[in-house]
């Protein structure tokens, strides 16, 4: 079912709805600046990594954009993360189509995951969860069908392991001679 951007961007405003679909991400509420609380756990092969951190949502319902900023810290492993996100929801042939651009910085012990490529790959999976997540939710015939509809639970150690096996076909694979 294609969906137009009006409704695609009012979908987006409802950020818990949206936070359901990101495989491990909680909100526990949000501070008098309207900034979302929650954390973001993720586990990267032996390491796991539990961000406790804040968001902030600027939208511009003029153009159909939002910036997301959010800073955390895994108090655990003492990594910390920012994330700045962009995007932008369009007319697309019949239905919609939504543009994202994000910058990831992360340090401590996490950033050592970065430098082999295998962030890029586990992120390239784990949005790929996110957007089939969401595509259901706003494709649920009701709203208490959309409210079901969560992420996916993210085994760590098998998506370690896909991206791992996909990064290494990457490096590896078909070449033409």
């Amino acid at each position: 079912m294609e969906r137009l951007p009006g409704l695609v961007w009012d979908f987006f405003q409802d950020v818990p709805a949206v936070a359901q679909c990101l495989p491990g991400a909680e909100l526990s509420g949000q501070d008098e600046q309207g900034a979302y609380e929650g954390t973001l756990s993720a586990k990267l092969g032996p390491m796991t990594a539990k961000f406790e951190g804040k968001a902030l949502v600027a939208r511009d319902a003029a153009t159909m954009s939002a910036t997301i900023e959010g800073k955390g810290v895994d108090k655990k492993g003492g990594s910390r993360g920012q994330v700045k996100v962009e995007y932008t929801i369009a007319e697309h042939d019949d239905g919609s189509r939504v543009s994202v651009d994000a910058d990831i910085h992360l340090s401590g012990p996490a950033a050592q995951f970065g430098r082999t490529g295998l962030v890029n790959e586990m992120s390239r999976r784990l949005i790929e969860d996110f957007v089939n997540c969401l595509e259901a939710k706003l494709e649920a015939e009701t709203e208490e069908e959309a409210a079901s509809i969560r992420a996916t639970e993210v085994k760590g150690l098998s998506l370690f392991f896909a991206s791992l096996v996909a990064w290494f076909k990457g490096l590896f694979g078909s070449r033409d001679e």
